[in-house]
């Protein structure tokens, strides 16, 4: 394994190293620089709120930046969310969230409780590291040291329009047992960037919705512009009551995360019976240089320049997806947004495939950063990379298939 390399610092989409070499970021650091790194404004924010308030204890205090950020969320979110709760990373986002789902149920009864204790996910679903989170996540190499410690999930498959009766068969047999739902919209990040169609998708919805189940859209990497549009959500017609976000939220430059709600949701908890009572917070909560990092990036994400920008990423890599298409190296190509990925045609399909030590290993030398997973290479870049160095990850990529077709064939 090699050792890690010592980054001192990046600017826009480059990292350099102490030996003064730079690497394109070509994966915005596990997707979360938006803007680039160190960037100007976002820093000035920063530095700004840190001479006014830096922390205060987010239980019987409140604070402007929260209160500000908070009201832009909700405005701009695919939805009719109305409540906001403030976390520290994706994790724990998703970990609020079905905290939330849960009790919703039980505080319909907290004496008798419910029957509605078990959980739908999507196969292949990655949500996480806390235990709440890796229980709804796919079982896999990231769970398998704690399956015996994770609750009970009914897991099913992304919904086709060939596999939806089948689906809703298994959510009918257990539809009084689900308190809720749970899925990445129209992408699934760390299964292997998996990506299904929004028509489905809706009709699956349309079938749980009425069920009473509740919808929980994890949208930790799919928010703020990744998939071309500013959420995943927006490409469906039917909205979740809780909606996940982190990564991006801050433009990626302080840990925080937010769980939204509906009202139907809050209203479940507002109550003089402390039983009913949403028992959870952070030290870190809505910390205020987190929330003022968020509005910056908000600020920046709004500006028609990134909203340009994120196209012409897309227009990159549609194009880019047309000139690999038929290669024989290349397997399931696809692409939505700020985000291309295609499996290559070297082993078993999955994360541990070593070819990815390969792959980043050539890649650094190239002045590139790359870390597939497994076999599965993406490029989800920061908006403000330039053409050249889009390019220059293109034609990388083009040079390493023609290596590894020009291997098979010897």
């Amino acid at each position: 394994m090699p050792l890690p390399i010592v980054v001192t610092r990046g600017e826009g989409s480059l990292l350099w190293d102490s030996t003064g070499k730079g690497y394109i970021d070509a994966i915005s650091s596990w997707w979360v620089t938006l803007h680039g790194h160190a960037h100007p404004y976002i820093a000035a924010r920063i530095f700004e709120q840190a001479q006014k308030l830096e922390q205060v204890i987010f239980s019987g205090f409140t604070h402007e930046p929260a209160i500000e950020l908070a009201e832009r969320v909700l405005s701009i979110l695919p939805g009719d969310y109305s409540k906001v709760f403030y976390s520290d990373n994706g994790s724990t986002a998703v970990e609020v969230a079905i905290k939330m789902a849960i009790q919703y149920w039980q505080n319909q009864d907290p004496v008798s409780g419910t029957s509605r204790k078990k959980i739908l996910a999507f196969k292949n679903a990655y949500h996480g590291d806390t235990f709440g989170a890796m229980s709804v996540s796919a079982p896999g190499i990231f769970t398998l040291a704690f399956r015996d410690y994770l609750f009970e999930v009914i897991f099913i498959d992304t919904p086709t329009l060939e596999n939806l009766s089948e689906i809703q068969q298994i959510v009918a047999r257990h539809a009084d047992q689900l308190a809720c739902f749970i899925y990445e919209p129209l992408i699934q990040g760390a299964g292997g960037m998996l990506m299904y169609e929004a028509k489905p998708m809706d009709i699956l919805l349309d079938f749980i919705r009425p069920l009473g189940i509740i919808c929980i859209a994890d949208e930790v990497m799919t928010g703020f512009g990744r998939t071309g549009n500013l959420f995943a959500g927006e490409y469906l017609k039917n909205q979740s009551d809780i909606i996940c976000l982190s990564k991006g939220l801050t433009g990626g430059t302080m840990a925080m995360g937010i769980t939204a709600a509906t009202i139907k949701i809050f209203e479940a908890f507002l109550s003089d019976d402390r039983r009913k009572t949403f028992f959870h917070g952070h030290s870190f909560t809505a910390n205020p240089i987190a929330c003022s990092a968020a509005l910056a990036s908000l600020d920046l994400l709004e500006k028609e320049e990134c909203i340009e920008a994120i196209e012409q990423i897309s227009e990159r890599h549609s194009l880019f997806a047309a000139r690999i298409d038929k290669h024989p190296g290349v397997k399931r190509l696809r692409n939505l947004g700020t985000v291309l990925a295609f499996e290559i045609n070297s082993g078993e399909d999955g994360y541990l495939n070593n070819i990815a030590l390969s792959i980043t290993k050539q890649a650094l030398e190239q002045g590139i950063y790359l870390r597939p997973l497994g076999n599965t290479i993406y490029i989800m870049p920061p908006y403000c990379i330039t053409a050249a160095q889009q390019h220059k990850i293109y034609e990388f990529l083009i040079v390493l298939l023609e290596e590894f077709t020009q291997n098979l064939q010897v």
